[in-house]
């Protein structure tokens, strides 16, 4: 039986990320405004989420590697055992974000001890983020956002094989780069990479632009028998997917993640997005980006088709 829920599911959460587990429970992550540790929380139905009663499995260092802002936890399960990927500064620079992963061999990752598994090392030793992990074909893909220093822009989407759930194994394939006008306002921004497998193909969104009312979403999408190492197995639509609606009081749609109903054919997007449009100072410190989930729909030919950010207050049936 699935549920109707009323958006916003979870307040000042963003970058939202809810996985649904063989054992019945949605197991959920987010950053926190305070950019200064890791919560999860769990329950049997997304609704229930709000009301949940989050548990802290890590705080940010006191000083170097690991001690600057916290960024975009996700929660995966991969080979029997819980693996959490976000993104931190340092004391001294809490900008100079770097992508590491955390471990939990426990049943409930609620419970048990998260051990620190490290940096994940990518081809340059620059500002990075967003990590995300999909299998397919028996092989574990790593797709993050970084800065590449051989063009002008904040960051850039990478996709590289996995040789264990925190080593990267051969080289790193640039997906696709800040380029339309949609994805450099403020910044030159490709971000916050989730991938959704479906109906022969794999599709593949990410957030772009500035963090305020200009925040959108794209996508690239690949053949399901391709190679998906190869920079030309994706296209990339040229225009947003998914962006703000002046209608429905939503700014800044985007860092999605996907997720299924309960009974398991229904896919969902989960992301955030502000219900105002001006924001007082800078937006990374306003904390009203707000977790909402909605139902996906596909076309006559089975291409992903995110609509538009609905209302608050809406009953949404998923």
């Amino acid at each position: 039986m699935n549920e109707t829920i009323t958006n916003p599911v979870v307040l000042q959460r963003a970058d939202p990320h809810i996985y649904r587990h063989s054992d019945g429970y949605y197991y959920f992550t987010a950053s926190v405004p305070e950019y200064d540790r890791i919560e999860l929380r769990r329950a049997e139905t997304i609704g229930g989420l709000a009301a949940s009663e989050p548990v802290v499995i890590w705080k940010k260092h006191l000083k170097g590697i690991m001690s600057g802002y916290v960024w975009a936890p996700e929660i995966h399960y991969i080979a029997g055992r819980w693996y959490v990927y976000f993104s931190a500064g340092s004391d001294d620079e809490p900008f100079a974000q770097r992508l590491y992963v955390l471990e939990n061999e426990s049943a409930n990752p609620l419970e048990g001890n998260w051990e620190e598994k490290g940096r994940i090392y990518t081809a340059w030793d620059t500002f990075s983020l967003d990590a995300t992990t999909f299998e397919h074909n028996g092989v574990q893909y790593l797709v993050w956002a970084q800065t590449d220093p051989s063009i002008q822009g904040n960051s850039s989407l990478f996709i590289s094989k996995m040789a264990n759930p925190w080593t990267l194994e051969g080289g790193q394939t640039v997906l696709t780069r800040p380029e339309y006008d949609w994805e450099i306002i403020g910044y030159r921004v490709n971000e916050g990479a989730a991938v959704l497998k479906k109906n022969g193909s794999i599709f593949l969104t990410y957030s772009a632009s500035a963090t305020n009312h200009h925040y959108c979403m794209g996508m690239l999408t690949a053949r399901e028998d391709s190679d998906l190492l190869d920079a030309a197995s994706w296209t990339k639509s040229p225009v947003p997917v998914f962006t703000s609606s002046e209608e429905n009081g939503q700014y800044g749609p985007g860092h999605n993640s996907f997720t299924v109903s309960a009974d398991g054919q229904q896919h969902l997007l989960v992301y955030h997005a502000r219900n105002y449009k001006e924001i007082t100072g800078d937006p990374l410190f306003d904390p009203n980006r707000h977790t909402r989930v909605q139902p996906v729909e596909w076309d006559e030919v089975g291409r992903l088709v995110l609509g538009v950010p609905v209302p608050d207050g809406q009953d949404v049936s998923i």
